[in-house]
């Protein structure tokens, strides 16, 4: 089970135990003054700039957020996947509810994109998996529906197992369904990393589709975010997480650390380039 996604010019591979995949997180304004300025001022080096340092620093896919309030998203979201495409090589992940301007970028887009996202809501699903598949992209399955987010691993698979009948009834092939398992804070409920750690090996178990989660939520509101967030990561990567969304520099160690220690790393030869890297060697 392998879903790939590619630029113009490189192919990612994700699943499959090959080596984790990262999303790079960065090109999205949510809490961020500069970059939303910037997206609203149409001055886009900021986001050049956030696409080399993300692939500088080890992102497979860029995600591409451009949700502010007030703007033409439609525009904007074609214009900036235009601008990320030109600057970097690897394929990116298309971030937005809405489903023009998802539209849009995907006319545009020179490859195939990943989009973030659809859930189990009917609207959802009837909304976005046509266009998907019009486009011939892959997508990223989010484990809510109409009640929310389900709070055990049973019902989470079961909106996934909702999600991929109906890509499946539509054409699509369930390797372009990338199933996100939901990470929420520990801070509001302990057991919250619990959830995901089992309803990622339960949609592998159960589905054998490839995972995905944001590993950041799981930190939020809490101190020292980047040591619970990292810790995370290497737990959910070795319940069978096959793909993350990340801050890249934080994230690339503890990945290629993980992806050694799980066996997939030949000779540590990954994690071995890691380290002269950081070192300057």
């Amino acid at each position: 089970m392998e879903t790939k996604v590619w630029s113009s010019t490189r192919e990612v591979c994700i699943g499959n135990n090959r080596a984790t995949v990262l999303i790079g997180e960065r090109i999205n304004p949510t809490g961020k003054k500069k970059l939303s300025q910037a997206l609203m001022d149409r001055d886009f080096d900021l986001v050049r700039g956030e696409a080399l340092a993300q692939v500088s620093a080890g992102a497979d896919i860029l995600d591409v957020n451009v949700g502010i309030t007030g703007v033409d998203e439609v525009d904007l979201l074609r214009q900036v996947v235009q601008v990320v495409a030109e600057t970097v090589d690897v394929p990116l992940c298309i971030d937005s509810n809405n489903i023009k301007a998802i539209d849009a970028a995907l006319s545009t887009y020179q490859g195939k994109a990943l989009i973030n996202s659809v859930s189990g809501k009917e609207r959802s699903l009837k909304e976005v998996l046509p266009v998907v598949k019009q486009h011939g992209a892959a997508v990223i399955a989010l484990l809510m529906d109409e009640r929310g987010i389900p709070n055990d691993p049973e019902r989470r698979v079961e909106v996934a197992s909702k999600i991929l009948e109906e890509a499946e009834r539509i054409g699509m092939s369930s390797q372009d369904v990338l199933v996100d398992c939901l990470s929420t804070a520990v801070g509001a409920d302990s057991m919250a990393g619990v959830l995901t750690v089992q309803t990622i090996q339960k949609v592998k178990a159960d589905l054998r589709v490839n995972t995905t989660m944001g590993a950041s939520n799981i930190s939020f509101g809490l101190p020292s975010r980047d040591l619970l967030g990292s810790t995370f990561l290497a737990i959910a990567i070795g319940a069978g997480l096959d793909c993350a969304i990340v801050n890249v520099v934080q994230g690339r160690p503890v990945a290629l650390a993980a992806d050694l220690v799980l066996g997939r790393d030949d000779y540590a030869m990954r994690y071995i380039r890691l380290y002269r890297e950081t070192q300057g060697l």
